[in-house]
């Protein structure tokens, strides 16, 4: 018998929601002794319209026929995001979301027409992330920033590049907002590939060599990556403000193209072509 893995972790998840709201946000009395943070589970439960034994079972991940109906209203109560809401559904239904994602192909592989496209984007630094935050294609800019090219097939992991590699806090000026939303984008990647045994090897991996990966990971956010900002400190080139835009590859689900998109004019523009014209020299 297969044995699950419950990387998701649907009871932690819901525990550490339920931590986060005050009683008195949802109309509750806050006063008087209360041996846990935030919400008890019978207060959910009440505010959700169903039984304490229902949220019970839901908490402890009995609870797969659980309706949307039932998901929307502990979500209403526990105040989550569209991101989180989602979240929730894959992790409830994860037997519903396992066979959603049944026909996806094993193998990460990138179509020759989006190697196309990557090449065609010359003047911002640009990339594939697959499962698990891997980096599968990416252009002449994206390797001259971030240089992938010089990694091995395993480095080149986004987690393992951000926990793992002592350069990432220099390259990162703030690098725990970029390890927070790091960890938040690849929980949902949990939450959607369960019994990932790659997924569940690089987890066990980062945990027992960060101590900032096992904390944040522990907290439980969910984040998708749709657009932000990141500022780098390039060893060439020095600072850059980088605002970046993440696009669904059309077909495949599990791929997203990254782009970094630097202000026209901006002194982050002039910055990247002086590492386009570096990265073109061949200087290493």
């Amino acid at each position: 018998m297969e044995e699950r893995q419950d990387l998701g972790g649907i009871g932690d998840f819901l525990r550490s929601r339920r931590a986060r709201v005050r009683p008195e946000e949802v109309g509750l009395p806050g006063h008087g002794r209360r041996r846990v943070p935030g919400l008890r589970r019978e207060e959910v439960a009440q505010l959700a319209g169903v039984s304490v034994d229902y949220y019970i079972r839901l908490e402890q991940g009995r609870g797969p026929s659980v309706s949307d109906a039932v998901l929307d209203a502990v979500g209403r109560v526990l105040r989550l995001d569209e991101t989180e809401q989602a979240y929730l559904r894959s992790v409830a239904r994860p037997d519903e979301t396992r066979r959603r994602t049944a026909g996806r192909p094993a193998g990460q592989r990138v179509r020759p027409g989006l190697r196309l496209l990557l090449d065609t984007i010359e003047k911002a630094p640009a990339f594939v992330l697959g499962r698990r935050m891997d980096v599968l294609a990416w252009n002449a800019l994206g390797d001259a920033l971030l240089g992938f090219s010089r990694m091995t097939p395993k480095a080149r992991n986004m987690p393992r590049q951000v926990f793992l590699e002592p350069a990432a806090r220099e390259l990162y000026p703030d690098w725990a907002a970029v390890a927070a939303e790091t960890v938040a984008y690849l929980r949902l990647d949990a939450g959607t590939h369960s019994r990932d045994p790659q997924l569940a090897r690089l987890i066990g991996e980062l945990s027992l060599a960060s101590e900032d990966f096992r904390r944040l990971w522990a907290d439980h956010q969910v984040k998708e990556k749709t657009h932000g900002a990141k500022r780098m400190l390039h060893p060439v080139v020095g600072e850059l403000a980088l605002p970046y835009e993440t696009l669904t590859v059309s077909g495949e689900p599990d791929q997203a193209l990254v782009v970094y998109t630097p202000e026209p004019g901006s002194p982050t523009e002039e910055r990247l072509r002086l590492l386009a014209s570096w990265a073109a020299t061949g200087v290493s």
